[in-house]
């Protein structure tokens, strides 16, 4: 049987994050990492950095933030809509647009669908546009109805029937400028795909689809009860344990008993070496980071709570007066726990990393170690912004504020 505590290992070694890299990141660690989490979710909030890049940040350090940029245009990656809209490897594009009308339970397709149904004659007009003239960005087209509020719900309506072309498939992204997506034809984007495109997906049933999205989170999760996996690629319906029961047959899947839970944890088997150090007590987590809200270790509120005792949601969508620790909050990973949070804004232009608070966990003592590898985290974070002047304003405890002011000030 495995303990909680290594089961939260394997899910740490199967997500990049149990020890930190052990030599300086490379670019193909940018594709290698998102092969690994088989997706990595896009959000625009950059109050700190954009949530993909500190994601990645999170499991390769000080890497250049370009290099994600440079893998989509070269095509080795692409954008799809799956947990939510993603980028995904060049390798499992394929998956992703297969059986693409199988995939009408995902929001973003419904919504697309219900516009097309709607607004046909735009939509149309505006792909038959691109087509004749290339690629474009939603900033091409002028603004008809006045200023407007910022947010996807005061979008124009080329930007809305762009989103749809892309939920749609017709359309996809061949790069970003500045973050904003250039979108194109989709057989264009996907005849320099590298790796070429496959397009033996089309041909795979429902049920293939489906199989392949589970084997898939499996391996991502590390080790996973069944009612967690249908969440990672927004599968419905719910995974059962009897819908599993066949992959243990095949041996594709591993069950193991894991304490405290009720149903079986599941393992891919390309972690039974992983499952077998666990169960050994040789799996050893050394890795401090700040996690996006956005991050696949905790994107999943009930999981989180139920791996690392760590109760979380995301405030940027709740009412300032209602937040109880910030807009965006980032957990704090440290040697295999959720430790606390941390609510930071980098000002770029002044060169400022401002920590508005710092919250520790119930029960988690600021020893010297710790500490010490918050110092180092934040300051490592803070230097790959362009923000080394950090600016310390609050902790909870409130005993942590002065040694971990020192322990900054002596990093610099």
């Amino acid at each position: 049987m495995l303990s909680l505590a290594q089961a939260r290992l394997m899910q740490l070694a199967a997500q990049g994050l149990l020890q930190p890299l052990r030599r300086r990141p490379r670019r193909d660690d940018v594709v290698a990492m998102i092969e690994r989490m088989r997706l990595l979710q896009i959000d625009t909030i950059h109050v700190v950095a954009r949530s993909p890049y500190l994601v990645l940040h999170a499991r390769l350090g000080d890497y250049p933030m370009a290099w994600l940029d440079e893998a989509l245009a070269q095509g080795r990656l692409a954008e799809c809509w799956a947990h939510e809209a993603c980028f995904v490897s060049a390798a499992d594009i394929a998956w992703h647009r297969g059986g693409h009308d199988q995939r009408m339970h995902h929001w973003a397709h419904r919504n697309a669908a219900r516009m097309h149904r709607e607004q046909r004659a735009d939509m149309d007009a505006l792909l038959a546009g691109i087509r004749a003239s290339g690629p474009v960005r939603a900033a091409d087209f002028a603004r008809t109805q006045g200023a407007s509020k910022p947010g996807w719900w005061e979008w124009k309506p080329e930007k809305r029937w762009l989103e749809a072309w892309f939920a749609l498939g017709e359309l996809m992204v061949a790069r970003r400028d500045n973050f904003q997506r250039v979108y194109d034809l989709a057989e264009h984007v996907l005849a320099r795909l590298d790796p070429p495109f496959d397009d033996a997906a089309d041909a795979l049933t429902a049920a293939e689809l489906r199989h392949r999205a589970i084997v898939d989170s499996v391996r991502a999760l590390g080790v996973t009860q069944a009612c967690w996996i249908a969440d990672y690629f927004r599968l419905k319906p719910k995974v059962t344990d009897r819908e599993l029961a066949p992959l243990l047959l095949t041996g594709e899947l591993l069950a193991v008993p894991v304490q405290g839970w009720a149903t079986p944890g599941y393992v891919h088997r390309d972690h039974a070496d992983v499952l077998a150090k666990a169960m050994r007590g040789r799996l050893r987590a050394t890795h401090t980071a700040l996690l996006s809200p956005f991050d696949p270790l905790v994107w999943d509120r009930a999981r989180a709570l139920a791996m690392f005792d760590f109760e979380y949601t995301i405030e940027c969508y709740t009412p300032a007066a209602k937040r109880r620790y910030g807009y965006f909050v980032l957990p704090i990973l440290h040697r295999g726990r959720l430790v606390g949070r941390l609510d930071a804004k980098a000002h770029r232009a002044d060169g400022v990393f401002e920590v508005k608070a710092l919250f520790l966990e119930p029960g988690v003592t600021p020893d010297t170690g710790l500490v010490q590898a918050l110092a180092k985290v934040i300051a490592d974070t803070a230097g790959w912004h362009g923000t080394p002047d950090i600016r310390l304003e609050r902790t909870q405890p409130a005993t942590l504020m002065k040694p971990l002011r020192a322990a900054l000030n002596a990093s610099r």
